[in-house]
């Protein structure tokens, strides 16, 4: 992805200054590989604005059931937002070619980022096995029940988008795990850093596209 690669720049990127301007104005073309990143973040923002659309509608139709989110899941949010933090610092920290801290920022991404996983997982097991209050449509029945991916449509849902975002986690921790390795190289010649941008504005997307599921989870529980 060019990180730490070659940094080749062609004529054509370069600045173009205006034949009567006397400062010039620089045009800079967006790299093909952040478009397509954008792109693709359009495509999956679409894609789970769907699914929460079709959420709400699914919801007022009826005999839907209504469960509280484990704690756990604040505590993983507040966790993938601070690997937001540390990951716009390790851009920072490479671009100014401070190796020890952008080495150091980018394993506490990392690490964070595996950690958003493990109370992930944590999260849905509480919810898999202990058994809540039932409530339909605001009414609560003298039941107990667990919340699984079979159950209720509100808990399919719940699986399914979740679960899509984690796909999503998946990727940005493969991408994070070659940056990682990368970073941890004896030499480096060259410091260019859109392989890094890259992997950085995906990891962001991921982050706020959960803090955006959450909110909307809590808002609908």
């Amino acid at each position: 992805m060019g990180f730490m690669g070659t940094d080749n720049i062609s004529p054509a990127q370069g600045p173009a200054i205006s034949a009567g301007g006397a400062g010039g104005l620089e045009r800079k073309r967006i790299h093909p590989q952040k478009f397509m990143l954008w792109v693709a973040m359009g495509s999956m923002s679409m894609a789970f604005a769907g699914l929460t659309s079709g959420y709400v509608v699914r919801e007022a139709q009826g005999n839907w059931r209504y469960f509280n989110l484990p704690h756990v899941f604040g505590w993983s949010t507040a966790v993938i937002m601070i690997s937001s933090i540390t990951m716009f610092f390790g851009v920072r920290a490479f671009k100014s070619r401070e190796m020890p801290k952008f080495r150091l920022l980018i394993t506490a991404t990392l690490m964070l980022g595996l950690l958003f996983g493990v109370l992930q997982y944590a999260g849905f097991y509480q919810l898999y096995h202990q058994l809540q209050q039932i409530r339909i449509n605001g009414q609560v029945l003298n039941e107990t029940a667990t919340v699984r991916v079979d159950g209720n449509p509100s808990e399919s849902f719940l699986f399914i988008i979740s679960g899509l975002h984690l796909a999503h986690l998946l990727s940005g921790i493969i991408a994070l795990l070659f940056v990682f390795f990368r970073a941890f190289r004896t030499s480096v010649k060259t410091y260019n850093a859109t392989g890094l941008e890259i992997v950085a504005g995906y990891w962001h997307f991921v982050d706020i596209l959960w803090l955006y599921l959450f909110i909307f989870f809590l808002v609908n529980q």
